[in-house]
This record gives C-alpha cells, structure tokens and sequence, in this order.
C-alpha cells in the first residue's frame, strides 16, 4: 500500500498536543509520536541488566573443627565457670593451670587451693566462731610462694597438705586462742619455712549512731561495743576487719594523741599495715605492737570522735 509523502502534512503531538510538521515528528520507544523537541530517548535504567544466581557455596572450603573440644573450655565473670549447658557440656569446675598471684578467701567452708603452675601467696582470714578445716594448700608442680591463715579466738583449725613437687616457700599459721595442728607441710625438693603464730587477735569493726567519751554521733564498733578501751599487748598481732558496708570511708588509724589528727596529732604507722577500701571485702588494719609502744588512740581519718583508747602493757 502507497502513502503520500506527507511533506507539506502536519500532525498533533501524541504528548502534548501540539501541531508539528509530520515529516518532523519522532516515533519514541513507548510508541508515541511527538514533536522533535519533546522527543525522550528509553532511560538506561529500563535496560536492567540481567542477573544470574547468586552462588552461596564455598569451593575448597575449611570449615572449623574441634567444636567439642572449644566447648569443654568454659568462659565467666562472676562467678567463674558455670553449670550444665544442655547439649553442649557437662557439669565443671575452672581449674587454674597457669599462675596465680594472691588468693584471699574469707568465710570459707573447705579450702583446697590448686594450681599446676605458679601459686604466689595465699591467706585465709577466718571470722571468729567458725569450725573451719583446711587442707590441700597448693599442691603444685613448680614452687609455692607463701600459705598464710589468720583466724580469731576459739576456733580450732587443722592445716594438712602444704606441699609441693618442687619448693616450698612458707607456711605461716596465726591464730589466736586456738589449737592448731600443721602437718604435711613438704617438699621433694627444698622446704622454706613452717611457722606457727598464737598472738594474733581478729576485730569485726562496723560503724554506728553511738555515745563515747566525745559525744554522740557515728562512733566504732569493735565487736560490737561502742569505742571500747582495748588492750593491745607488746609483740601481739591484732586485725581491724573493716570488710562491713557500714565502714565506707571510714578508715580505722592509730595515733598516740587521743582523737589523733583531729586533735593536732599525727598518725601511728609503727607496724601498721592497711589494706583495701574499707566497706569492701577483705578491707583490714592490721598492726603488731612494737616493744615499748605507748599507749594508742584508734581514730577514723575522716570523721573526728568516732575512736577510743588502745592501752599497750
């Protein structure tokens, strides 16, 4: 079929409407016949490019292994180590195999403190009318640092198997009013030093409203009664357990001027050793009174009156 050349022909834009020369118009990719200058080119993004599978497997691929084995290996904070894991492990205890440093245990019930590598020191500090029995202190392969326990009046505390394969450093006992028996303290290799010390006193210090001899007001409480007056003897060791809450940021001092720095005083350091914050856990003042000391005045550092007297025959 034949056409006319349309070269003198007009035509209505199928976008706009308006009237172009026929010979002008351009057909577009959509199908519409438009004016030249309305005329638009297919958008690139129209043309997606074609998209094949996405292949999720691996070639030559080295999955790990030994799930069971890292399982065994157990992970905590507080406390250290955890119970069953259904489908994953059984019940298990840590057990330490590299080196410990200090070990500090309060209110234990059985002790047995074990390492196959390096154990510094460890101490015990046991509260007064507890039955404790201690046994199985660093059974060790390389070398024991030091086995300390500390106990106060009246409990009776048998202290077996402090050994070790290699050395031992010391084993030193310190009880106050107590039978103590020591044995097994031995080495295949070289002993330090086995030593039992009877003179040691342990005080439980907590801080409440009271009336001493300054007035009323927070005051100490030295097991439980309001700034006594107490009696330190020369060559004697006594422990101000300041472990309880009610102690925080009241440290215990000494001084040989009554109500210490607060009276113009200066503090008494002469074997007087401190350690932790008092209030937390494992917080003591511990002094051994020297031969000829005079007579002392236990004080707190931050809060004038809270102390008493401490007489040193």
């Amino acid at each position: 079929m034949t056409f006319a050349s349309g070269k003198k022909a007009y035509g209505i834009s199928d976008r706009s409407g308006f009237r172009y020369r026929l010979r002008d118009m351009k057909r577009e990719w959509n199908g519409l016949l438009v004016g030249p200058d309305e005329f638009e080119a297919k958008h690139p993004q129209l043309f997606p490019p074609r998209i094949g599978p996405d292949p999720q497997a691996l070639q030559n691929p080295r999955p790990d292994t030994g799930l069971d084995a890292q399982r065994a290996v157990q992970y905590g904070f507080s406390p250290v180590g955890f119970r069953t894991i259904p489908g994953l492990i059984e019940e298990n205890d840590l057990v330490a195999t590299g080196q410990v440093g200090t070990v500090t245990l309060f209110f234990p019930k059985t002790l047995g403190s074990e390492a196959t590598g390096e154990v510094g020191d460890v101490t015990v500090i046991v509260p007064a009318s507890v039955t404790v029995s201690i046994s199985g202190f660093a059974v060790l392969t390389p070398s024991v640092g030091s086995v300390t326990v500390a106990t106060a009046g009246g409990v009776s505390v048998p202290i077996t198997g402090s050994s070790s394969t290699a050395s031992a450093g010391s084993v030193t006992t310190l009880i106050a009013n107590v039978i103590a028996v020591v044995t097994g303290s031995a080495s295949t290799a070289s002993l330090g030093s086995v030593t039992v010390t009877t003179n040691v006193t342990n005080y439980a210090v907590t801080v409440a409203s009271g009336t001493n001899i300054y007035g009323s007001g927070n005051k100490y409480y030295i097991n439980g009664s309001v700034s006594p007056t107490l009696t330190l003897n020369e060559g004697d060791t006594y422990w101000f357990d300041q472990s309880d809450s009610s102690n925080s940021s009241h440290p215990l001092r000494f001084s040989t001027t009554p109500n210490g720095t607060h009276n113009s005083g200066s503090q008494y350091t002469t074997g007087v050793t401190t350690t932790g914050t008092p209030g937390s856990a494992g917080a003591y003042t511990k002094i051994t009174v020297a031969s000829g000391a005079p007579t002392l005045y236990y004080y707190c550092t931050n809060h004038s009156g809270m102390g008493g007297q401490a007489n040193t025959p």
